[in-house]
């Protein structure tokens, strides 16, 4: 790839060692003929200069070839949906926990100058939309990276509504809920509920119950292409949550009609040389109690 050369730095608001690690990554870019912004969320940590201007994230989004993100994975999912629309691609520097998608260490600053000079691994992942559809259409939408989830709310009793996938009825579900997920997500919220781990270079989409009345209630994978509708039953309306990717939440109206479709752009990640996706499942989910394979 060619050499990035516009680069946005965000992070975690409030979290001294991602403040830490910022302004030793700007130590490391100064002088490089870059030219760094910041988002406006670290701006009170790290303030504005001239060689460093802070900015809203959403502004800098169509002036920028290069997004960093220092944080866990959370982070990398908020930033990662507000660039998607512009192509611009993310690295993901780790100061959380899990560590799925942000997967450099913060102190490999010898890969992170690697990647800013082109030396990566571009990959492109899978986003969802959920579209809240009332009398007159759309009525409210967002992205996902991870997955779209239908749960109760407010209530010990299960939720009842049916799943239709390109306009043919699927099953009729009485359940705590339904995770829709993509394979990025596959490793998140849908594994604790029993979900397949996806490869991220599959098109496919999950559709993962939450606690399902019926045992034969399993898993299913279909296209990315597929066209999901939920339809929750009047009497359960009211006690059903809509959120996408636990940071968005959506009100359902009185239809009770819930459309899940392929986002139109894609999340793209960079990744720095010798990146291997089983090598992250291994570590993270400690597949051969971590020693290194044969």
């Amino acid at each position: 790839m060619q050499p990035f050369q516009r680069i946005a730095i965000t992070g975690k608001p409030g979290d001294q060692a991602v403040i830490d690690t910022i302004r030793k990554l700007i130590h490391e870019l100064d002088g490089r003929s870059l030219a760094v912004s910041l988002d406006e969320a670290i701006g009170d940590a790290i303030p504005a200069s001239a060689t460093h201007p802070v900015a809203d994230l959403d502004s800098l989004a169509p002036r920028i070839d290069l997004l960093i993100v220092v944080g866990g994975d959370g982070t990398l999912l908020h930033a990662g949906k507000r660039v998607a629309a512009h192509q611009v691609p993310v690295l993901g520097i780790n100061r959380g926990r899990l560590g799925f998608l942000v997967d450099v260490s913060p102190d490999r600053f010898d890969e992170i100058i690697r990647v800013i000079d082109g030396d990566c691994r571009l990959e492109e992942r899978l986003l969802l939309e959920a579209r809240v559809v009332g009398d007159d259409g759309i009525v409210a939408h967002a992205p996902a990276i991870n997955e779209v989830v239908l749960q109760r709310w407010n209530t010990a009793r299960m939720i009842e509504f049916e799943t239709w996938i390109d306009g043919e009825p699927c099953n009729r579900h009485r359940s705590d809920g339904l995770i829709i997920c993509t394979p990025t997500g596959s490793t998140a919220y849908a594994l604790s509920g029993g979900g397949p781990i996806m490869h991220p270079g599959i098109d496919a989409v999950a559709l993962v119950p939450i606690s399902p009345h019926t045992l034969s209630n399993r898993p299913l994978v279909i296209s990315a292409g597929s066209h999901i509708e939920v339809r929750v039953q009047p009497q359960s309306i009211e006690q059903v949550h809509v959120s996408c990717d636990s940071q968005t939440d959506l009100s359902l109206t009185r239809d009770g009609r819930l459309d899940i479709v392929a986002y139109p752009h894609a999340l793209r990640l960079v990744h720095p040389p010798g990146h291997r996706y089983f090598d992250i499942l291994r570590a993270k989910l400690h597949w051969g109690d971590g020693a290194p394979p044969c």
